[in-house]
């Protein structure tokens, strides 16, 4: 059993570390183009993208037990948290040793253990409290690789020479077939030179046949692979846009044959005349118009135009039967390599394809461990894992499922006494369902038999933290309301642990989801279940785009977000509150301009000049968006490629791609296109506000009886820019309460004259302190002690003993 979890826990360990590495590279590019970045909207952005990372990185490493990766993870977090708040300066210091950081996360997470980081966690303590401090990059890289204590290579022992050849020697290189090949020793000359005798025939048979249909090959080199032949795939769309040149071009002869046709009697007539007249008028006109013409006079020059133009004429014939036989080979050609190039691609998906199993396998662990945190009884069912799927989407899809999860165990799943109570089963059950919708699509239905999620709950959070206003949450119907739990910062849960109730999960969820193409929706009851349904692209390779234009670029627009594409008249734009908006057959869409949202400069008249705009309504999530453009041009096969490591990040851009005619297109990031035109088209932002607010000391009450502990405590808050006043137990916090006004409590529980579960009773039942956040801090670990700082309203709960001043600060930012 111990060396069964021994394997499952290396295994784990191993894709892990490949999860880690694409998180550190995306924190190490966005921390790249932040220190580029000048926009305020861009800084904004990356901002919040190496945040999520990091956030993600941290639960990961905390899957694995790297204690040391997620405590290196928490203090990236907190400080881009205050860099999202605007309370840090983006100065190059910050920046030093932020990247100082991540070079020592990849090193800690390559050699486990063996890296210290108390160094870097002390400097990055100092950038949380403003002391920021220069750093030597040379020397940190040094410091850091004299920490490392790395392990002593293992040595394999030669296998001894044998009398018939003692010159050649066994070479060993895979350590699992030297100790499966152990019982079979005596016979590893024999294996060396004919594979199996007759003597291990029966021992080693089936290793062989398995041997005989399969190879051990790196993914790397397969995805080499799978990326010449997608590059292949320009040279088909090459090919038949060759097709498609040389059909215009047989076009353009039709035309010209279609002329010569009419013109070809008058060029006999006048053939005719010429040659009577050559003729000294020795014969007779041919009919009267010969004879009116034959008054004319013509002259020899005619003879010779007309001989050119039949000589013309011939070799326009010629080249007409040269361009059809082209057209028909290359049409040939086109036909043969456009079979071999998709079959070849769809092989080498096929060979990339991986079941969900590969992915599910580590799933049941993960709410094992949430179950029994949370002291909740959960059943994991899982259907479909057999369905294969591109391996770069199982990857992409591992932190989304996790955040799934945990807001399923954490969120959704009731206590075993509280379902009894509404007469279900003590045991919550959570099902995975996957399925194949056609042939380049699949689905994900994650479902709980949970309390379901509260759509006035899910209101009320968006309104509290600005991202609506309560006049447009009162509008909103059931199922736009659950849409906003995909919103950053909005979370349903009453109190903030370590982990859930930062509102971070879904947000993930939803961005990796439309980043690989698809969607996600959710549906619930409550007091029933809730329902996360995914829908994923098959493969990653190719896409279906809709070429626009615009301002003389090319675009492409993944076809799966177009709705439709339609001309209106000028007067269909309408101004409403200051936001421009269009009625398309009863619905109303806010309109922006593709122009504007991408920041292209104009250089020819827009089609508003002819009375209509062309319009694309693009759909993500549940918004939908009409943007004006100059032109559509076509719908085509379209094959994605990356931007390159020095371009990992680019707003609104999410590849580009090659046309048949050679040139380069970006693809357009449809879910950041989305994002940039909210912003675009919003008359007022809240920013105004926000410094407004910001500019207000926050004043916070210490309730702690220890002068230690209440000392620490002020100095953290204090250094962090709050007003603190720090009183010695319950009693002396509540007449604090009667007579000034603080944000937030700080309170310990166990205190003399009143502990802090009655102090938080006494703060809820008072009308003016009814809202008030609390902050549980305290030795008190158990789960019935968390449960009942949950019962009497406490908004968030830190144990001491794992006890941190960036955790703590970063819960005080995100209640007040």
């Amino acid at each position: 059993m111990n060396f069964q979890e021994d394997d499952f826990y290396r295994e784990l360990l191993s894709m892990f570390k490949i999860e880690a590495e694409e998180h550190i590279k995306n924190m190490s590019g966005g921390l790249l183009s932040l220190e580029k970045a000048t926009d305020p909207h861009e800084q904004v952005d990356l901002v919040e993208m190496i945040y999520r990372e990091a956030h993600s990185l941290k639960g990961a490493a905390r899957a694995v037990n790297l204690s040391d990766v997620e405590a290196l993870c928490q203090s990236l977090e907190s400080i881009f948290a205050k860099l999202k708040k605007q309370q840090l300066e983006l100065v190059p210091e910050l920046f030093d040793t932020m990247h100082n950081a991540v070079d020592m996360l990849s090193d800690m997470i390559e050699a486990p253990g063996e890296v210290k980081s108390s160094d870097i966690l002390q400097a990055l303590s100092r950038i949380e409290k403003g002391e920021l401090v220069k750093t030597d990059k040379a020397t940190t890289n040094k410091s850091t690789s004299d920490t490392k204590q790395p392990k002593p290579p293992e040595r394999t022992k030669k296998p001894a020479k044998t009398e018939e050849n003692g010159k050649k020697s066994e070479k060993t290189t895979d350590n699992k077939t030297r100790t499966d090949d152990q019982d079979t020793e005596k016979t590893d000359k024999e294996a060396d030179q004919k594979h199996v005798t007759a003597s291990s025939k029966a021992s080693s048979g089936t290793v062989k046949d398995m041997l005989s249909d399969t190879v051990r090959i790196s993914t790397k080199k397969l995805d080499s692979l799978l990326l010449e032949a997608e590059d292949l795939l320009a040279v088909k769309l090459t090919v038949e846009q060759y097709g498609h040149d040389i059909r215009n071009v047989m076009n353009t002869f039709e035309t010209w044959k279609k002329e010569w046709e009419k013109l070809s009697p008058d060029l006999r007539l006048l053939r005719q005349l010429t040659e009577n007249n050559n003729n000294n008028k020795s014969a007779a006109p041919a009919n009267k118009e010969a004879e009116q013409s034959s008054q004319i006079g013509v002259k020899a020059p005619v003879t010779n135009t007309l001989d050119f133009l039949d000589t013309q004429n011939n070799q326009m014939k010629y080249m007409e039967g040269q361009l059809n036989a082209i057209s028909k080979l290359v049409e040939n050609n086109a036909h043969v390599l456009s079979g071999k190039v998709d079959g070849l691609l769809e092989d080498m998906k096929k060979v990339l394809m991986l079941p969900f199993s590969t992915l599910f396998k580590i799933l049941p662990k993960v709410v094992r461990d949430l179950a029994r945190d949370q002291d909740k009884k959960v059943e994991l069912i899982v259907r479909g894992s057999t369905i294969e799927v591109d391996r770069r989407i199982l990857e992409e899809m591992k932190d989304p499922l996790i955040h799934i999860l945990r807001n399923c165990v954490d969120h959704g799943l009731e206590k075993p006494d509280e379902r009894i109570k509404h007469k279900k089963s003590a045991v919550g059950t959570i099902t995975i369902s996957v399925s194949q919708l056609g042939g380049s699509k699949v689905e994900i239905l994650v479902s709980d038999d949970g309390r379901g999620i509260d759509p006035e709950r899910v209101r009320e959070v968006a309104v509290k933290k600005g991202i609506i206003s309560q006049r447009k949450a009162d509008d909103l119907t059931e199922h736009e309301s659950l849409a906003l739990i995909f919103q950053s910062d909005v979370s349903t849960s009453r109190i903030i642990t370590d982990i859930s109730g930062r509102g971070l999960g879904l947000a993930i969820v939803r961005e990796k989801v439309e980043k690989l193409g698809g969607t996600v929706k959710l549906e619930t009851k409550k007091g029933e279940s809730t329902h996360f349904r995914l829908v994923l692209p098959v493969t990653l390779a190719t896409f279906r785009g809709i070429l626009v234009q615009e301002s003389n670029m090319t675009f492409v627009i993944p076809t799966a977000n177009v709705e439709r594409v339609l001309r209106v008249k000028e007067d269909a734009i309408k101004r409403v509150e200051d936001k421009e908006t269009v009625n398309i057959e009863g619905q109303v869409f806010s309109f922006v301009r593709m122009s504007d949202v991408l920041g292209i400069q104009k250089k020819t008249p827009s089609l508003r000049n002819t009375g209509y705009f062309q319009l694309v309504v693009l759909a993500a999530a549940e918004t939908r968006i009409a943007f004006g453009i100059d032109h559509v041009i076509s719908e085509q096969e379209v094959l994605v490629k990356g931007l390159g490591k020095q371009l990992s990040r680019v707003k609104n851009i999410g590849g580009a791609s090659i046309l048949g005619s050679g040139k380069v297109v970006a693809i357009l990031d449809v879910s950041d296109l989305m994002k940039s035109a909210i912003k675009v088209s919003a008359s007022f932002s809240r920013s105004d506000k926000m410094e407004a607010s910001a500019v207000e000391q926050r004043s916070i009450l210490i309730a702690e009886d220890s002068i230690t502990s209440r000392t620490l405590l002020k100095n953290i808050l204090e250094s962090a820019g709050y007003h603190v006043k720090a009183t010695v137990d319950g009693v002396d916090a509540l007449t604090a309460l009667r007579s000034e006004e603080f944000d937030l409590v700080v309170s310990d529980i166990e205190m003399p004259r009143m502990n802090g579960f009655d102090l938080v009773q006494q703060i809820r039942g008072d009308k003016k302190t009814a809202d008030l956040p609390v902050v549980l801090v305290t030795a008190l670990e158990s789960r019935e002690d968390r449960e009942r700082g949950i019962d009497v309203g406490a908004n968030a709960y830190i144990v001491k003993r794992s006890f941190d001043q960036s955790n703590l600060l970063e819960v005080i930012e995100k209640l007040i």
